[in-house]
């Protein structure tokens, strides 16, 4: 069964560009990476694949150079490159480092061959490739199915369509934030979604997660260089679900590891996309300055994995209101991921905004940037909430908006500061959270 992904245009664009480069697909293990390429193999005449994990297709590398490479796979495959006809996909391109160098000359020798790569475990190969072809490949990330990928897969066209129109009918309301707590509990893995939507029940979903979680805490072995390493990864995967809001590296998780043991296993998750960091940023308008110095919080790669782990699934089947479950950590988490997952970009992480002074704290949970503005996001467990770290922010920033996440039906609000500075506030519902970016164009449009 195959769900279409958002990344899918993407590729149709990279089809027809005049500057097509080799694109790399990167993300987590089990995200869809093959299943998506395979399914844009059908826009060709011709598809080759080829897996760097069987050894007569990884042999194919150790040939002096790209030109005998791919003549060496035309005749094996009995093909030839005609026009935009033929695609070339190198899956699990990471285990030829040789491969992912030689990227750049399929695009300086051969611009007229597609060529897409993907692979597990990229980042840390990438790490150690001292030419690796920047500039000459174009990299795209996949993550977990959104909101909207989620309705997609499950047939319902009709609610998808209520989001194209801004702002959203007030009567689809509880309809649509139903189907959202639905996907909030199961997440965005594809094999969950897929067995769920074909058995129609939460039953059979755990030991899907097992066996997802199960493959990414064996992937631990090979973040490590050495025992010690592997320890301490074992020791985070084991207890960051557990952590407070915001970690502090030494004595992670009740252990005695210190501050750079834990801090280098983190950044090691961190590339892997299974766990980030996210550190906040101190700034009130771009660009945004990034303060490392500061505790980050940790940002799991779906929440579905995460209430697993938690083992906390069986209880948000059972609750009609799942806003005020397990202090709003849940809300928070899948809103960032939803967030996060409308952009593709490598680089593309979410920053949380602080001012920690004597006797003072204010944190805003997600700062969005929108054109020339950083616009303040609370995400609140409730459906109401204190305002006064927005008011805080909004006091010092360049604009009047701001947006509060949370439960209730889309709303626009007139606030002021304490210190009388007029702002508008848009109460938006947590499933219009992949529709931000349009959100806040209509925001600082039209108010």
């Amino acid at each position: 069964m195959i769900y279409r992904r958002k990344l899918y245009q993407q590729l149709l664009d990279w089809k027809i560009s005049e500057r097509r480069k080799p694109l790399v697909i990167r993300g987590a293990r089990q995200v869809g990476k093959s299943t998506i390429i395979r399914e844009f193999a059908k826009e060709y005449h011709s598809f080759i694949e080829l897996n760097l994990e069987r050894k007569e297709d990884l042999l194919l590398f150790e040939l002096d150079n790209v030109k005998d490479i791919i003549e060496a796979v035309l005749l094996k495959k009995n093909v030839s490159i005609n026009s935009d006809s033929l695609l070339l996909f190198i899956d699990e391109i990471q285990e030829s480092p040789k491969a992912i160098k030689l990227l750049r000359f399929f695009y300086e020798d051969f611009p007229e061959l597609h060529v897409v790569c993907a692979g597990s475990l990229l980042e840390h190969v990438i790490k150690n490739i001292s030419s690796f072809p920047v500039g000459r490949i174009q990299q795209l990330v996949l993550h977990p199915f959104d909101f909207e990928e989620f309705l997609r897969a499950k047939g319902n066209e009709q609610v998808l369509r209520l989001f194209d129109e801004i702002p959203i009918k007030e009567f689809s309301h509880e309809i649509v934030l139903k189907l959202f707590h639905e996907y909030l509990i199961i997440g965005g893995m594809p094999e969950v979604i897929k067995t769920y939507i074909e058995t129609n029940t939460f039953t059979n979903l755990k030991e899907v997660y097992s066996e997802i979680w199960q493959t990414y805490k064996d992937d631990v072995e090979k973040y490590g260089r050495n025992n010690s390493e592997k320890k301490v990864l074992r020791h985070i995967i084991d207890t960051a679900a557990h952590e407070k809001d915001r970690i502090t590296m030494s004595g992670f998780g009740n252990s005695n590891y210190k501050n750079r043991e834990v801090g280098e296993a983190l950044r090691s998750l961190d590339k892997s996309r299974l766990i980030q960091l996210v550190y906040p940023t101190i700034s009130i308008q771009p660009p945004q300055e990034i303060d490392f110095t500061r505790k980050p919080r940790l940002q799991f790669l779906d929440t579905g994995l995460l209430n697993y782990v938690l083992g906390i699934q069986s209880k948000l089947i059972g609750l009609n209101n799942l806003c005020d479950f397990y202090r709003g950590k849940i809300i928070q988490h899948i809103v960032y991921q939803q967030i996060q997952s409308q952009n593709s970009s490598l680089d593309n992480k979410l920053h949380f905004w602080v001012r920690e002074k004597a006797n003072s704290t204010a944190e805003v949970d997600i700062i969005y940037q929108h054109e020339q503005y950083l616009i303040p996001i609370e995400v609140k467990s409730g459906s109401h909430g204190r305002l006064r770290s927005l008011h805080q922010f909004i006091e010092r920033t360049n604009h009047h908006y701001a947006i509060r996440l949370l439960s209730n039906k889309l709303s626009v609000e007139n606030v002021s500061t304490p210190g009388g500075k007029p702002y508008t506030l848009l109460n938006l519902p947590y499933y219009l959270s992949t529709r931000i970016s349009q959100y806040a164009d209509w925001l600082t449009a039209k108010h």
